[in-house]
């Protein structure tokens, strides 16, 4: 079990060693071949965050074991919010920016919903990748055209400012996209082994892992960027890195085990892990239009988000010991 816990410990380093230098040369590259600031900022940039869960639920798909995948997108959503939101809030409360109250949002409310629609049979398949690949589809199409005048350097420094990423010639930093590509890859292959292995020997459920561990482990990023974010003064690109992280999460990461490895679910994971994900957007949501708060998550909530969270991950844990 020893072995297995290191394994996975050195998974999680080098899954997010290895995205942040996915993130850096894939940008050095495009912006080689002269592909605009906006661009970079809407697309490789803002996937940044999510990358762990992308390619963890890909290798999750290829190992025969989509509920990991669904667990982990399902979990980092109620993490980021819960953990991430909640500990951010905690420190510094945070406004919520106009944009994201006109348009993110909404927008994440209706993603959220779409999800639901998507397990509601509890079966995630190929027309239901295809449901939500057209909806990431909108929503980048969507970035790119409204965001062409108003903050779209602002998106692209959730991670850093594109002035910070050091200058490469174009070979090497194909060079480096492709060796982090391997490393993403390998990395997510341990991080799912190790996973699976320790699930079968506690004798708990891969949904249950994907829903703690993994979601936990792949959700640091946001954490590290939000935290960052608010403590030099950007409160509302912390919320930002959330709610986009969230939409991505749910029209990227559940699509990918509907598409490489079509499964049945268990009724656990809309009954309680999608309904709770979609009580806590609306908490988020009332958070930002309510009168008292005055558009922003004071600490008392950013106190309520990770309370809920504590106790969520208390009530798996008691069920997994039944």
């Amino acid at each position: 079990m020893l072995l297995l816990c290191l394994a996975l410990l050195f998974g999680f380093l080098i899954l997010f060693w290895s995205a942040d230098q996915f993130v850096f040369s894939a940008t050095a590259t495009a912006r080689n071949f002269n592909m605009s600031a906006m661009l970079i900022g809407l697309t490789l940039v803002s996937l940044g965050t999510s990358a762990p869960e992308v390619f963890v639920a890909v290798a999750s798909a290829f190992e025969g074991s989509p509920e990991l995948a669904v667990g982990n997108a399902i979990g980092s959503n109620i993490a980021n919010i819960g953990m991430v939101l909640g500990i951010t809030a905690i420190l510094i409360p945070l406004p919520f920016r106009v944009e994201v109250l006109r348009r993110d949002l909404p927008i994440l409310i209706i993603v959220t919903a779409g999800a639901g629609l998507t397990l509601a049979n509890l079966y995630l398949g190929i027309f239901d990748a295809l449901f939500l690949f057209a909806g990431l589809g909108l929503f980048l199409f969507r970035l790119v055209r409204e965001h062409r005048r108003t903050y779209s350097m602002e998106r692209a420094a959730e991670i850093s400012d594109l002035d910070e990423i050091p200058e490469m010639s174009t070979k090497k930093s194909i060079v480096i996209f492709l060796f982090s590509l391997a490393l993403l890859l390998g990395s997510a292959e341990l991080l799912v082994w190790a996973a699976s292995e320790i699930a079968i020997r506690m004798g708990i459920s891969q949904l249950i892992i994907g829903l703690t561990v993994i979601a936990v482990g792949t959700s640091l990023p946001e954490l590290v960027v939000s935290v960052s974010c608010a403590l030099k003064g950007q409160t509302d690109l912390a919320i930002g890195n959330i709610v986009g992280s969230n939409i991505f999460n749910i029209l990227l990461v559940l699509a990918v085990p509907g598409l490489l490895a079509p499964t049945a679910l268990e009724s656990e994971i809309l009954w309680r892990d999608y309904l709770l994900m979609f009580m806590m957007t609306l908490l988020l949501v009332l958070f930002a239009y309510g009168v008292r708060s005055k558009a922003k998550v004071t600490r008392l909530e950013g106190g309520f988000l990770l309370l809920i969270w504590v106790a969520y991950l208390t009530s798996l844990y008691h069920s997994s010991l039944t």
